[in-house]
Formats: C-alpha cells, sequence, structure tokens
C-alpha cells in the first residue's frame, strides 16, 4: 500500500481566493474529477458533490470517507420533467489523506454509481457489505480492492497506472484541496455512547451489549446470516 502523505495544518488565509472563497474551489475540484472519471468511463452518472463531516455518527474510531446515493437531489424544469441526480458524499476528515487517497474514494464511489447505472447489486447488509460483483466495477475504473472482514471489497488503493492516468486530475486535487476537517469524537463531554446497531444480510436490526456479542455469533431467524456490528461506509 502507498505510503499516505499528512499535510500540517494550514492558514486559512492561505488556502482562500482573492475574493475569500474558501470551500468553492474545494468542491469545484471534486466535481472537476468527477466528471473527469465520467470522461473516461461515460456509464457513470452526474452527481452533486457534498463536503461535510465524516466523522458524525460514525463508529468509534472510524471515519466516513465517502458515500453514494442515488436520486438524492431534484432539478426542476419548467418544461420538462424533473431531472434527478445522485449525490457523492465526501468527508471532509479523509481530506487529510491526500489527493490521491481522496480521488480513490471518488473511483470506489464512482464504482457504486456504475453499479446502480447498470442495476447490479453490489452490496447487502444496508450497503455495508461490498460483494464481489463490486470488486469487478472497482476494478474496472482503475482502482484495486481488498477484502474485509466485517465490510467485504471495499478497502481501496490507488495503484501507480491509475495515479498515472489522472495525474493531471490529483495535482488539480492537490492545489485546491489545502483544507481538512477535525475529527469529532463521540462522547466528548456527553454520556458514553451505545454500542452500534447490530445487522443482518436481510436488514434486521438488534442491539446487544459487546460482550455479549463476543461470546459467540448470532443468527438471524428468518435469513440464518449472523448479525455483525453496523460498520459505516
Amino acid at each position: 500500500m502507498p505510503k499516505t502523505t499528512i499535510r500540517p495544518p494550514v492558514d486559512t488565509s492561505a488556502s482562500t481566493d482573492q475574493d475569500g472563497r474558501i470551500s468553492a474551489p474545494m468542491v469545484a475540484a471534486l466535481e472537476r474529477a468527477w466528471a473527469d472519471i465520467r470522461t473516461r468511463h461515460p456509464e457513470v452518472p452526474p452527481a452533486v458533490i457534498i463536503l461535510g463531516a465524516g466523522s458524525l455518527g460514525a463508529a468509534n474510531g472510524r471515519l466516513t470517507l465517502g458515500h453514494f446515493a442515488a436520486m438524492r437531489w431534484r432539478h426542476e424544469h419548467q418544461d420538462q420533467a424533473d431531472e434527478q441526480l445522485a449525490e457523492v458524499f465526501i468527508g471532509g476528515e479523509g481530506v487529510r489523506r491526500g489527493p490521491a487517497d481522496v480521488f480513490g474514494t471518488l473511483l470506489h464511489e464512482a464504482a457504486h454509481a456504475l453499479a446502480h447505472a447498470r442495476g447490479v447489486k453490489d452490496t447487502s447488509r444496508q450497503g455495508r457489505w461490498h460483494n464481489a460483483r463490486f470488486k469487478a466495477l472497482a476494478e474496472e475504473l482503475g482502482i484495486e480492492v481488498t477484502k474485509d472482514p466485517r465490510i467485504g471489497w471495499s478497502p481501496t488503493t490507488l495503484p501507480a497506472s491509475t495515479r498515472g492516468t489522472y495525474a493531471d486530475t490529483i495535482a488539480a486535487l492537490a492545489v485546491a484541496l489545502r483544507l481538512y476537517r477535525a475529527v469529532e469524537l463521540p462522547g466528548d463531554g456527553a454520556s458514553k455512547p451505545s454500542p452500534p446497531p447490530c445487522v443482518c444480510e436481510c436488514g434486521r436490526r438488534i442491539r446487544v451489549a459487546p460482550s455479549v456479542l463476543a461470546l459467540g455469533p448470532i443468527s438471524c431467524g428468518v435469513c440464518g446470516a449472523e448479525f455483525v456490528a453496523e460498520v459505516p461506509s
């Protein structure tokens, strides 16, 4: 796995355009990167790019680096039917990993978008488990994925060949992504957070203490699958 470059914090004044814009150049660079992906893979649909908090609501010690959601935005036209657009979320905390890894996250979400466009079921367990069909789509778009026992073929790396193909795109992201969001830890000044729910293949959810779950597998009486702790995308 390539080494991730961690940038030190920067002054806001050094990260804005002359007209005072801060977030707009960052979102614009992410939108341009998504457009570059679509140029090479036209089946990937257009999407509204959201830059926000990836640590709020996430399990302790985990971040939501990215997320794809189909048909979440609607553009109303006066003379024609409404246009629905997908949403691609990028967690601001993950920007700290560097432009290449952020672009890898965009390609990961583009694989989900491609699955939606083709009508392919690439995940289960409410989108947490990434199956072999997702792996094939990810490789088609130029990223490498490894298998995690909790979330399947999800952990993503950007190989050297893809870095070369999108060198200009990654360079543009490096210029624009000069800020990253601070991680917000759960429970700061508040009560201890409850453990995440456990889910099965058919989507049923239960809550059990971690000590109880550690005693052995708990199977669903409907689908027969084991309940596992819920993990964010």
